[in-house]
């Protein structure tokens, strides 16, 4: 989390929030396996690799629930769902974090920052010019072989009262709270995960779940409780904490038909460390 203390209040309000569009099926075959061969030799493991990679992928229908006919590979993507799927992606892109830090790259003649999870990534300067713009599409679009999401892609000015999306959390400047003129880098939990978080709840409470004891229902949902909150727990989470616990409560009550036993309910809203 050190990134989100120190970039953002540096000066580097000005932010790249990139979009890669469908990641994992564009990633060309032979640029990853160059990157695997860069740290892997046994020519077992590179070719067990190539057949993971070249498996044919089925699918079921969205509506019928049937088998699809099997889809061959061609030459590009990493079959989502796969167990060694997200560390292919991640070799993958780890070239781009290289070129980025390299002297030839935006972190020294640009004194920009990268911050990246798997194909998330933004990066932070003090000013967004063309010279970063021709870079990034050169390099993953050019060089990497991937495209980037013009739609959704865009640059976030955190000084001028803008808000990002990254990560699950929104980061953006507020006023100071005591009135003054100041400002200050508020971070908290996003809308859509907030929405998550509330139709898991709902989903834990539900009628499909009314076959569960109620300390079983409160214990499950202290650990998914506990789980959000350490994850959240950087910025100022306390009142989107207060209202999820509230959330969770009122489900308790109104679809468990029963009022939860004192020491359970204060379970669900102190056990989770909120």
């Amino acid at each position: 989390m050190r990134w989100k203390k120190s970039a953002p209040t540096s000066g580097r309000t000005a932010v790249y929030d990139a979009d890669l569009k469908s990641y994992f099926d564009t990633i060309p075959h032979d640029k990853l396996l160059a990157c695997v061969r860069m740290r892997i030799a046994d020519r077992g493991v590179l070719e067990l690799i190539r057949g993971w990679l070249r498996a044919p992928v089925i699918e079921t229908d969205g509506k019928t629930g049937k088998p699809q006919p099997p889809r061959k590979s061609d030459g590009k993507g990493t079959p989502q769902g796969g167990v060694i799927s997200p560390l292919l992606a991640n070799i993958y892109l780890h070239w781009f974090d290289v070129m980025f830090h390299r002297e030839s790259g935006p972190r020294h003649w640009a004194n920009a920052r990268l911050v990246r999870y798997a194909d998330d990534f933004v990066v932070m300067a003090r000013y967004q010019g063309h010279r970063i713009d021709e870079w990034l599409d050169a390099k993953l679009e050019g060089w990497l072989g991937l495209s980037i999401n013009r739609e959704k892609t865009k640059v976030v000015n955190l000084d001028q009262a803008e808000s990002l999306d990254f990560l699950g959390f929104t980061f953006r400047y507020d006023l100071d709270l005591f009135g003054s003129d100041k400002t200050y880098l508020n971070v908290t939990p996003s809308k859509k995960s907030l929405k998550k978080a509330r139709d898991a709840i709902r989903e834990e409470t539900g009628a499909k779940k009314c076959y569960k004891p109620t300390p079983i229902v409160v214990k499950d949902l202290n650990t998914f409780l506990r789980g959000l909150s350490n994850y959240f727990e950087f910025g100022y989470p306390r009142k989107a904490f207060r209202d999820l616990s509230h959330y969770a409560r009122k489900r308790m009550v109104t679809q468990r038909g029963e009022v939860p036993h004192q020491s359970l309910l204060r379970a669900t809203t102190h056990a989770s460390g909120w």
